[in-house]
């Protein structure tokens, strides 16, 4: 299988043209005519990724997170970015992300959020002018999810469930309000910039991440922001995204990576000191 083959695939789901701006998805290192052995599955594409790749015997690597945003004049291994291209390029690893295409469409990693967190009757929170499904008008991609549940909860019983399922380790939130939850909206990765259409929605809380310190006051006691942290708030694509391949391809070689790769680690108890 070519990987053409694979791309056409997941960007007749996630096409390109559904990207933000400031996106570098699509396939970043490689041939789309050359053929695929086996593909790795990952948030972020690091030298370890890489070295697993070429353990696992997978000549390409799928990542959530592009590991070139922005232009580079040289590659002499100075930095991480630059090492992974490196060794990629020495090792005939081809490196392909599907980054805000997937976080954009009804299909992809907020609708996975959302799943996870067991909401009911979810739909896209700001749907993008186009596309639409034709024959009901319903928004096909946009940003952020809203949806229901299917039983109301304490904010503190919705904020223990959310830890639990998204697995996070540290919770930063709002003040509660003192109200049920019904409807709560979602975004993964940076969702800050969603946080009135959120309110303007009537969700009760917001999970999301990467809230600056000055953004919780935006709340303003109308909602509960609940940042969950950015990859925990992504962990479920590589799941997705092996998903959306296997749904085509049964018998694809694509594997999740076994490595944790978010950069951000807590502190829960002091060290001794040495």
């Amino acid at each position: 299988m070519k990987i053409k083959t694979i791309t056409s695939h997941l960007e007749s789901i996630a096409p390109l043209s559904l990207q933000e701006e400031y996106d570098n998805s699509g396939l970043i290192i490689g041939n789309v005519e050359d053929e695929v052995e086996g593909a790795l599955i990952c948030i972020d594409c690091t030298e370890a990724i890489v070295d697993e790749a070429i353990k696992k015997k997978c000549n390409l690597i799928i990542a959530h997170h592009p590991i070139v945003f922005r232009g580079i004049k040289k590659i002499t291994g100075s930095n991480y970015v630059e090492r992974v291209l490196l060794k990629a390029i020495q090792n005939n690893i081809s490196i392909y992300a599907i980054h805000t295409n997937l976080d954009n469409v009804s299909i992809g990693v907020n609708k996975r959020i959302c799943e996870k967190l067991g909401l009911n009757n979810y739909k896209i929170l700001v749907p993008k002018s186009s596309p639409f499904t034709p024959s009901r008008g319903v928004p096909t991609a946009g940003s952020g999810m809203i949806g229901t549940l299917s039983k109301p909860t304490t904010e503190i019983a919705f904020l223990n469930r959310v830890k639990k399922v998204m697995k996070s380790a540290h919770l930063r939130h709002t003040a509660l309000l003192g109200k049920k939850v019904s409807k709560v909206a979602v975004c993964g990765g940076s969702g800050s910039f969603l946080l009135n259409d959120a309110i303007a929605a009537g969700a009760d809380v917001f999970v999301t991440s990467d809230f600056k310190y000055h953004q919780f006051f935006d709340a303003d006691n109308k909602i509960v922001i609940a940042d969950i942290g950015h990859y925990e708030g992504e962990q479920f694509t590589k799941e997705l995204i092996r998903d959306l391949l296997k749904q085509k391809f049964h018998t694809f070689a694509a594997r999740l990576t076994k490595i944790n790769t978010n950069p951000v680690n807590y502190l829960f108890h002091s060290h001794p000191f040495v």
